[in-house]
């Protein structure tokens, strides 16, 4: 089955989001003995939209900025630079110790050593984000959206932000506007606040069209009992991710389409990767095969934002999991954490194997 959209829409994909920024080491070192860094514009939502701005396609970032910060024009040209439109409410800092844009600090790890990331969001403008900022039915009505793409990341980061998701969702159910969840679990975000997010995460994945995570998040954002993380080989525990998803599909009956990624880490810069897909009563199963890995941070939202260009182009189910599978992979390849492509042919080629010079 093919997902079916609206006709005429002034977007293809709409994302709500809190910018920040990603410091990074280079040459994979530690952020402790590091004195040089990469800074990049950076968020799991615009990361998943990144694959269909550069493939053409027009996207609109719904967020924050502080206004007058040198770190908020700084997004903005990024933004621009990935050829997306945003639409934002500016808010006063406040102060030196008022609201700001979250930082991001992570390595990428090499070899044996593993990655690690540091998130600093005190003061996060993001937080603030909420729906009388916005005009829903504009936006939804007037222009038209083919697909909105939610995150819990941003479902939980505050409770202005958790009622933004859910009025965004229902505004977009509304107006036949498309949805897509990545339930993005993050145990510092729910820890407190458990009963009040898992109404809301059941609420937006009730109107989801596209419902995306991992087994951690199934289980813990919806009560979806699932395999444990880790442990075993993932060749192995593909038939428990199947029936994972299964019950999945029987509590939210109203989502097209159920993914999860498969990632086993056996060095830094080596990984075996794959994916699962139910598509209405078919399955879709990437095996996992090794890829090389530079940075992982941002192979995930490349599979989600890989997967949701499929579905707008409108190809064969087949497809969503192939072309997702193959842009995750190429965020592996990059500095950045999302996806650039050049063109299509660049996924596809990763797809099939085939990495050979191009001239």
């Amino acid at each position: 089955m093919t997902i079916e959209f609206r006709k005429d829409c002034a977007y293809s994909m709409v994302v709500p989001t809190s910018m920040g920024v990603r410091i990074t080491p280079v040459n994979g070192q530690p952020v402790y003995c590091s004195n040089t860094f990469i800074l990049q514009a950076t968020s799991a939502e615009s990361n998943v939209a990144s694959v269909s701005s550069y493939l053409g396609l027009s996207v609109k970032v719904l967020t924050t900025f502080v206004k007058g910060s040198p770190i908020a024009q700084f997004i903005k040209n990024d933004l621009a630079g990935r050829h997306m439109e945003y639409e934002a409410k500016e808010v006063d800092q406040g102060g030196p110790w008022g609201y700001r844009h979250q930082f991001n600090i992570a390595d990428s790890g090499c070899g044996s050593r593993g990655p690690r990331v540091h998130n600093d969001r005190a003061g996060e403008v993001g937080g603030t984000l909420n729906v009388k900022d916005f005009d829903l039915d504009r936006l939804f009505g007037r222009q038209g959206v083919r697909i909105v793409h939610l995150s819990g990341l941003i479902a939980a980061l505050s409770p202005e932000t958790g009622t933004f998701c859910l009025e965004l969702a229902r505004a977009a159910k509304k107006h036949k506007t498309r949805i897509s969840f990545d339930l993005n679990h993050r145990a510092s975000f729910w820890k407190g606040r458990e009963a009040e997010l898992h109404e809301i995460f059941t609420q937006i994945a009730g109107l989801s069209d596209v419902l995306v995570g991992n087994e951690e998040d199934f289980q813990l954002c919806l009560g979806i009992e699932g395999p444990e993380a880790g442990g075993e080989d993932l060749a192995n525990k593909i038939d428990s991710f199947k029936a994972m998803i299964t019950k999945a599909r029987d509590a939210f009956p109203n989502a097209a389409v159920f993914a999860t990624t498969l990632r086993q880490v056996v060095s830094a810069n080596c990984h075996l990767w794959g994916a699962i897909m139910s598509e209405g009563e078919n399955w879709h199963v990437v095996e996992p095969r090794e890829i090389t890995v530079l940075d992982r941070i941002g192979g995930g939202d490349g599979f989600v934002g890989g997967m949701l260009y499929a579905i707008l182009r409108g190809w064969e189910p087949e497809k969503y999991i192939q072309f997702g599978w193959a842009t995750g992979a190429l965020v592996t390849t990059l500095l950045t954490d999302y996806a650039q492509p050049a063109d299509e042919e660049q996924i596809w080629s990763i797809w099939r194997g085939n990495a050979r010079v191009r001239r």
